[in-house]
């Protein structure tokens, strides 16, 4: 008998299971596939407050705070480099749009400047001559989500989480005021449920609820290059959105932006769209010169579910007793750590540091989302 069942093994699961246990309870995590091996694990790692939604920068203040605070509360640093991160714009248009996202984000508490081209220049030597403004924030870098999953996997042992990875939840049911959880592991059983199921929530919560919180599928293709000389030292992005540009510590430089390939929830990813990853690249070009000489030496594609309003969904599931759901951000890697601790301090009985995300405001009618 556990206190607590946790469906889902990404960055928001693990940490409500491990906020949780460290507060004295019995948790098992079932995760259908390995820890931190879908969206938490294969996007590009950006740890950027230029990037954020304006209504969520106190999230991602704060979870930059725990990124950063890693090795205290992870027991590893999680590959966390601050960087500094610079957004650009090439057009006067793109100008006046960076203009304007950023002095939202000011105003909810970014630390953002506007800067020109050449102090641009001086912050990244290796920026082309196209961009004619800039945003620059002293707090971007990235950590190292192909490493989230181990360090994660160790935090948990270490509080006594029973994790359960490549077992998928088959079946969810309400029986004498407790969860019975079906899976290969047999029938478990526990007096409250998480689901944080990311892209999968949308049917396991009609499944196993008959609740009908629509989820947008996103295909996400990222690339890598062959290890180079140092010719990027800050995270990128543009105006547009359309790219996520950083130099890892061993060389390679990490290409995304949000480009999409082929897939579905049910599927994954499956495809790689070719043009898409051809206007990635020369996105990429155009800003660092110095990567027209470089090789991609892998492309990869990552499925996230956002909810209809790209905010969160944290919170108790109406009509649903000791039933609870945390994800459908996009993005959400930056803020992962932080919505899992406000979770578990909701369901512990305390106050959470912030408001949370009533998952209330995303149910639509059953016969609406069929």
């Amino acid at each position: 008998m556990h206190d607590t069942i946790v469906v889902g093994g990404g960055i928001m699961g693990c940490t409500v299971a491990l906020h949780l246990a460290r507060a004295g309870q019995r948790v098992l995590l079932l995760e259908k596939g390995g820890l931190c091996m879908q969206a938490s694990g294969v996007n590009a790692g950006t740890l950027s407050i230029q990037i954020k939604r304006a209504a969520l920068i106190p999230y991602a203040l704060r979870g930059w705070e725990l990124w950063r605070d890693a090795r205290d509360w992870l027991g590893s640093d999680a590959g966390f480099h601050q960087t500094g991160g610079l957004s650009l714009a090439f057009t006067d248009e793109e100008a006046a749009m960076l203009t304007e996202r950023m002095e939202a984000r000011k105003r909810n508490g970014a630390p953002v400047e506007m800067i020109g081209a050449n102090r641009a220049h001086e912050l990244e030597p290796g920026l082309s001559d196209k961009p004619v403004l800039a945003s620059w924030c002293a707090l971007d870098g990235y950590a190292s989500s192909n490493e989230l999953g181990n360090s994660l996997r160790g935090a948990l042992a270490r509080a006594g989480v029973q994790v359960r990875e490549f077992t998928a939840l088959d079946g969810l049911e309400r029986e004498d005021g407790q969860y019975v959880a079906r899976s290969a592991a047999g029938l478990q059983r526990a007096r409250r449920v998480v689901l944080a199921g990311g892209v999968w929530l949308e049917t396991l919560l009609r499944r196993d609820f008959g609740i009908a919180i629509p989820l947008t599928c996103r295909v996400n293709q990222v690339s890598v290059t062959e290890r180079l000389p140092p010719i990027l030292h800050r995270v990128l992005g543009v105006a547009t959105g359309l790219l996520s540009l950083k130099q890892s510590r061993n060389g390679t430089v990490i290409i995304g932006g949000g480009w999409q390939g082929k897939g579905d929830a049910e599927r994954g990813g499956t495809e790689v769209i070719p043009e898409n990853l051809v206007g990635n690249l020369r996105l990429a070009s155009y800003a660092i010169p110095a990567l027209r000489e470089a090789r991609v030496v892998r492309t990869w594609l990552g499925v996230e579910g956002s909810t209809q309003d790209e905010m969160p969904i944290v919170g108790a599931l109406p009509g649903a007793p000791e039933a609870y759901v945390i994800g459908g951000v996009r993005g959400g890697f930056t803020i992962g750590p932080f919505m899992g601790k406000l979770l578990a301090q909701h369901m512990l009985g305390q106050e959470p540091e912030m408001p949370i995300f009533d998952p209330a405001r995303a149910i639509v009618p059953t016969s609406a989302a069929a």
